[in-house]
């Protein structure tokens, strides 16, 4: 059969024209040795010289990637699976979340201020943080919890009369050695060996009547009335570092989860702390022993010389923050050398409590004997 040239021509403009369909209907583009397909919307068509309908051909966009919250660009920086972000709520809170570490003690929570207010701490909830719930306030005494690696804290507040009506009076124990001996040691340092019995007993007291235990930056501001704590609080310290506490007293506070301080002397005693619920401070580097008076170094030599002395022993411990003073013995002198090395706080072996405007280079104690019971805690602390 002979074809005619205008039925050629029809035959190839349909070819053409079916083979711009099929490239139109399967554009694939190959990009930098990858495959990029662009798929076609077909509910709109184009009419054809013959009277059939092409597909218009249409690029879907590219999804936009939802934004990564803060907390999500923080957990991105570290593999660490017991990482938690920790963010921040509550009225005039503006904080960037924090990277904390699950099963360790916080460290390093802020301590927001505002006019006409005082910060009353964090707490697990809202409802928590406005009624100021004391067993939901989480401070660095507290271990790490959150889910899925996030955590949100949420701010309390008070008013400066309120935190003036409370007229909370802290109480720093002060403790030394400890015996297994109900009878106490027999020697001239008999009064420092706590009989481990009734040290016991007394963390279970503090632990089961829900004491907050405050930490060292929040006692340095509730001193300036820029933090509030409750009456309910005490803070656990021991002196010297010495092998009766490591062997005998860390573990009790470890299996009550009590935040404690242990004040070392570093010339002595260079160790890492025995468990994460003690924290070592400084008992001075080779400042606990006689100077040329009989006194301790600290009231004998000058501020450069204490200054460089605290440094080294801040620097073995990696934290400033407290010292405590060999023998309780201070002065002037002490106190520049010690502001000189960038502590903030200096602890004495006078007897007494921490309150608002205290002398934060003279904080007083409340000194732990031998033969102190469960009940003599409690008038000490109530």
């Amino acid at each position: 059969m002979t074809t005619t040239r205008a039925q050629h021509r029809r035959r190839t403009t349909r070819r053409t024209r079916l083979r711009r369909t099929l490239v139109a209907t399967t554009a694939i583009v190959l990009i930098a040795g990858g495959v990029t397909a662009f798929a076609l919307t077909r509910g709109a068509s184009a009419p054809t010289a013959d009277g059939t309908t092409a597909p218009t051909v249409e690029d879907t966009p590219t999804p936009t990637p939802t934004p990564k919250t803060a907390s999500e660009q923080l957990l991105a920086t570290t593999a660490d699976p017991k990482a938690c972000a920790v963010s921040f709520a509550g009225d005039g809170i503006a904080l960037a979340p924090q990277l904390q570490t699950q099963d360790a003690l916080y460290t390093g929570l802020p301590l927001p201020q505002a006019d006409g207010r005082v910060f009353a701490g964090w707490y697990e909830s809202a409802a928590d943080a406005a009624a100021m719930t004391l067993t939901a306030r989480v401070n660095g005494s507290d271990l790490v919890t959150c889910t899925a690696q996030e955590k949100t804290l949420h701010a309390g507040w008070t008013t400066p009369d309120a935190n003036a009506a409370e007229d909370a009076s802290i109480p720093i124990l002060m403790y030394h050695q400890f015996t297994t001996k109900p009878e106490g040691e027999d020697n001239w340092l008999r009064l420092n060996y706590a009989y481990i019995g009734d040290f016991d007993a007394q963390m279970a007291y503090i632990q089961e009547g829900g004491f907050y235990l405050p930490t060292w930056d929040e006692l340095s501001a509730f001193i300036d009335g820029k933090v509030f704590l409750p009456k309910h609080s005490v803070i656990i310290t021991d002196d010297d570092a010495d092998s009766t506490w490591l062997e005998l007293a860390a573990p009790v506070v470890d299996k009550r989860n009590l935040l404690t301080t242990s004040f070392v002397i570093t010339s002595a005693r260079t160790e890492p702390t025995p468990n994460r619920f003690v924290l070592q401070r400084s008992h001075t580097h080779d400042m606990h022993r006689a100077g040329e008076n009989g006194k301790g170094r600290m009231v004998n030599d000058g501020a450069d010389t204490i200054a460089a002395d605290l440094e080294q022993s801040a620097t073995i411990l990696g934290a400033k923050e407290v010292v405590a003073y060999p023998f309780g013995h201070y002065n002037d002198t002490t106190k520049e050398g010690v502001r000189k090395a960038g502590f903030e706080l200096g602890r004495t072996i006078e007897h007494g409590y921490v309150r608002i405007g205290t002398d934060k280079l003279a904080l007083p104690v409340i000194r732990m004997n031998y033969g102190m019971t469960v009940d003599d805690l409690k008038d000490a602390i109530g």
